[in-house]
């Protein structure tokens, strides 16, 4: 995914989103993406539903970088966060002891 992370990237500078002030306009894509999504989801529409999670993950590649993050670490981070983790899934929410 390391060359794809590269593409997305250049498309971003391609589109000049990469700049920090932009931060909150991505987070704002990212809700919108998420929300088509969910709207996906619900419609059981596999072909938009495998859109929208890669929408996601495209706007939350420019997001960190836009923060000066790289994506696969913040998520190495948060797995190694939760890995551990033990609790119980009540109604299909997990909740940690």
């Amino acid at each position: 995914m390391q060359g794809l992370k590269k593409e997305i990237l250049k498309w971003g500078s391609d589109k000049n989103l990469l700049h920090y002030e932009n931060r909150f306009k991505q987070y704002s894509k990212l809700q919108e993406e998420s929300n088509e999504l969910y709207v996906a989801m619900l419609d059981d529409n596999k072909a938009e539903i495998i859109d929208g999670l890669g929408d996601c993950v495209i706007v939350l590649t420019i997001l960190a970088e836009q923060l000066g993050f790289d994506l696969a670490t913040c998520v190495e981070c948060a797995y190694d966060e939760i890995k551990n983790r033990t609790g119980k899934t009540l109604n299909g929410n997990f909740t940690k002891d």
